[in-house]
């Protein structure tokens, strides 16, 4: 699982999950946020790297129970096409493309409206040494995920 806390989870709602294979996840980057202060005074912009690590829980999500905690191991590529503004509704998503003992490949892309603002590929590795757990959303309790059967 993610081993995840507030104020570092990057995912407000799961919308689909199809468990050990993908998973379709909203967040939006509420305009309060102390890095938008900085992140660039006057013309506020999502930081990739938060962009990224928000693909990357989601990529998590998409993995389901694990009995070892996920770690993000490498970017094989990413691009970003678009910035994203505050407030503004991304859709995440992650599609497993390889499984190799215990490295887990993903192909993660995210969306505002139909215009495509990042795109990449992603490996997650399974961790007996970092924490594990349920993923909570401390605003709301816990994310709603809309499991695909």
């Amino acid at each position: 699982g993610l081993p995840h806390r507030e104020p570092f989870i990057f995912v407000d709602s799961v919308i689909e999950l199809n468990p050990g294979n993908s998973a379709i996840a909203y967040k939006v980057f509420n305009e309060n946020e102390p890095y938008f202060l900085g992140h660039f005074p006057g013309n506020a912009i999502v930081p990739g790297v938060l962009l990224l690590e928000a693909l990357a829980q989601t990529a998590g999500i998409a993995i389901g129970a694990s009995s070892k905690a996920l770690l993000l191991t490498a970017v094989r590529s990413m691009k970003f096409l678009s910035p994203v503004k505050p407030g503004q509704l991304v859709t995440l998503s992650a599609r497993k493309t390889a499984d190799m003992t215990g490295l887990i490949q993903f192909t993660v892309q995210a969306h505002v409206g139909a215009l495509m603002v990042a795109e990449g590929q992603i490996v997650l590795a399974e961790s007996a040494n970092a924490p594990s757990g349920k993923v909570k959303n401390e605003r709301s309790g816990s994310l709603n995920v809309q499991s695909k059967t």
